[in-house]
Formats: C-alpha cells, sequence, structure tokens
C-alpha cells in the first residue's frame, strides 16, 4: 500500500471557470499521473482515476480496500467521450441522457475499446453517468480523461458526504481529496440497463426514481431486477456485490411499530448493552436509548437520502454495541433509502 501526506483542496463551486482553478488543476495533476483523487459529486464524493489505466484503477481498489471483481462506474463531463468508451447507445439510453444528464443516473452500456478491463471486471458492458456537480465536472474535464469513481470510503463503510468522511477512511492512502462541501442527494445514482426495444431495468435505486424513469420511456416499460433485494441472485450493476453501508456496531432493521422497537432495545440495555437508534426528527422523542440519531424528515424522504450516511457514521463515535434502525415506504427514492439500510443491516430484520 503506498503512503501519502493526503492533501485537502478547497474549491468553492460557485467560483467562475473551475477548470483553471489551482486546486482542480492540482487534483487533474495527479490523475494524469495514473494516482487516484477524492472528489465531490451531487451523490457521494468518488475517488476517482483514468478510466483507460489498469494501474490507476488498481490503485482505486487499492486504496479502498475494495474486491476487484466488483465493476466501477465511470464518470464523464461531455457526451463527447463517450466515443471509444461505448461501442452502443441505444435510444432509450439516448432519451433518459437527454432528461438527466448530468444527475444522478447510471447507464449501463456496451463497452467499447478506450476503458480498461479491470473497470468493467470482465464484463462486456460499462456503467457510465454524467454527475451533476461543477466541481467534479472541473476535474474530469481538466484531467483530459473519462474518470472511474466509486465512493471514496473504505470498501463496506457508510459513503461518503462530507471530505471530513472521506479523510477518516482514506488519510494517508491517496494524494489528496478535492473539498467541495457536502453533497446533495446523499444516496448513490440510480443504475440502469436499456435494451434496444426500449425497456429499461433497474440494477440499483438511487437518486432518480422509478417513477421518474417511468414518466420517460412509458408505463410498463421499467422493470426492477430480482437481484437487488434476492441475495441469492448475482448482482449486476457495480457497487452491490459486497455488505455496503455498515457501521461498527451490528445494525439490525426493525419492521414495526416504536413501542416494539423501544421493547427491543430496553432488552438490550438490560443485558447491560449501549444501544442506538436510527429514526428520524419526527420521533426521537419517542424513543430512549443511549443514542438516538436521526436521518432527515420521515414525511420527505428526500432528507432521510440526503442523511443517512452520515447518520449511520454517527453511530461509530457514539460507541453503542447494538443499532437498531426503522423501515420506510419503498417508493420514490424510499427505494434507495432502504436498499442502503438493508445492506447496512446485511439483510437482518425483526418483524413485529
Amino acid at each position: 500500500m503506498k503512503s501519502f501526506q493526503t492533501e485537502r483542496w478547497i474549491v468553492d463551486k460557485s467560483e467562475q471557470s473551475l477548470i483553471d482553478h489551482p486546486q482542480v488543476i492540482q487534483a487533474s495533476l495527479w490523475i494524469k499521473q495514473d494516482e487516484v483523487v477524492a472528489l465531490p459529486t451531487e451523490t457521494v464524493y468518488g475517488l476517482a482515476g483514468n478510466a483507460g489505466s489498469d494501474y490507476a484503477i488498481a490503485r482505486i481498489f487499492e486504496a479502498k480496500g475494495r474486491p476487484s471483481d466488483n465493476p466501477l462506474i465511470v464518470h464523464i463531463s461531455d457526451r463527447k467521450q463517450l466515443e471509444g468508451l461505448v461501442s452502443s447507445i441505444p435510444k432509450s439510453a439516448e432519451d433518459l441522457m437527454n432528461k438527466f444528464w448530468p444527475g444522478p443516473l447510471t447507464i449501463v452500456l456496451p463497452k467499447g475499446t478506450k476503458v480498461s478491463e479491470k473497470v468493467t471486471a470482465g464484463l462486456s458492458t460499462v456503467a457510465v453517468r454524467m454527475p451533476n456537480h461543477p466541481v467534479a465536472l472541473a476535474v474530469i474535464e481538466a484531467s483530459g480523461v473519462p474518470l472511474a469513481a466509486p465512493s471514496a470510503n473504505l470498501s463496506g463503510k457508510p459513503s461518503p458526504t462530507t471530505a471530513n468522511h472521506v479523510y477518516e477512511d482514506l488519510k494517508g492512502r491517496i494524494p489528496g481529496i478535492v473539498d467541495g462541501g457536502s453533497t446533495g442527494v446523499g444516496v448513490e445514482s440510480t443504475v440502469v440497463e436499456c435494451t434496444d426495444n426500449g425497456e429499461i431495468t433497474i440494477l440499483r435505486p438511487g437518486g432518480v426514481t422509478f417513477e421518474e424513469l417511468e414518466n420517460v420511456v412509458g408505463l410498463g416499460k421499467v422493470m426492477v431486477d430480482p437481484g437487488i433485494d434476492d441475495e441469492k441472485l448475482a448482482p449486476r450493476s457495480p457497487g452491490v456485490k459486497y455488505t455496503h453501508y455498515a457501521p461498527n456496531a451490528p445494525f439490525v432493521l426493525v419492521d414495526g411499530s416504536p413501542e416494539f422497537l423501544q421493547q427491543l432495545v430496553d432488552k438490550e440495555r438490560a443485558a447491560g448493552r449501549r444501544v442506538g437508534i436510527l429514526t428520524t426528527e419526527e420521533r426521537i422523542g419517542l424513543y430512549r436509548a443511549d443514542s438516538v440519531i436521526p436521518s432527515g424528515v420521515r414525511s420527505n424522504p428526500e432528507t432521510v437520502a440526503q442523511h443517512l450516511y452520515e447518520a449511520l457514521r454517527s453511530f461509530n463515535e457514539a460507541n453503542v454495541d447494538q443499532i437498531f434502525g426503522e423501515v420506510f415506504p419503498k417508493t420514490g427514492v424510499g427505494a434507495a433509502i432502504m436498499n442502503r439500510l438493508e445492506k447496512s443491516a446485511g439483510g437482518n430484520v425483526i418483524k413485529e
């Protein structure tokens, strides 16, 4: 493992001409040397390296401690960068790009020749998106190449939504972090695969919802990959093959009333264990525990998504022995929230 004095390059995303910003240039110089740097996107912070370089991709896996059989998402700043990166683009994919790019939508396409085999983990497809963050776009443009960029955290840990989160996980492992402030969406992009007949399949729920996709391609043309919820099936999306988003303490979801959840907490505390509860702002006062941490407002699921990873990371500082979390309806962005929570809990759910 290489060792670095990890720098933090602060960039105000509201500044003009970001491609000429000295900190953006500094980050791009490392990328041009086949190194990797962390950068902000509208979803989470990504760990970026040249998508065409085997060495750079190997460095991403090394820094994250991520298994190399897990494919990566490639980020572009201009559709011209699709040339050579992919071999063809179905019309349904074009329609989705027109509507959601730049934005939190990743599209799986037949791969071209200008992408490292390590990015695709030997698959015949490559996952591509255009992030909706001016700093990320500036770094990609300044680097002059598409960038592979999984979340900038140690593999299996909650994804980072601030530069501080990245520093906690990757200090000494990477040369630098482009600090563009907190991210917006809070959960990773939606990943879809398109077919020539106009149908699309959601491989991972995320910032673009089922309903939004259906509004573009038509009713009945959006499918959901059964591998999302069935651990026995081989996943087809980058970033879902292994347990993800886990805090240090065991985490269990509770599908039941606040009273039932409190009974579980009381039982653990009676046994001398410190217990945490993941809830929302409206329900903080309903619980008695050693640490009660809200993630947004239940009536506004977008805020739950924005604060989810930060809340999960907060339990590490609370020094709890067990964490219980509430569940959410799997509609809209709730599908992405529950996907991440179920991954974090390793599929462990207690039902009332």
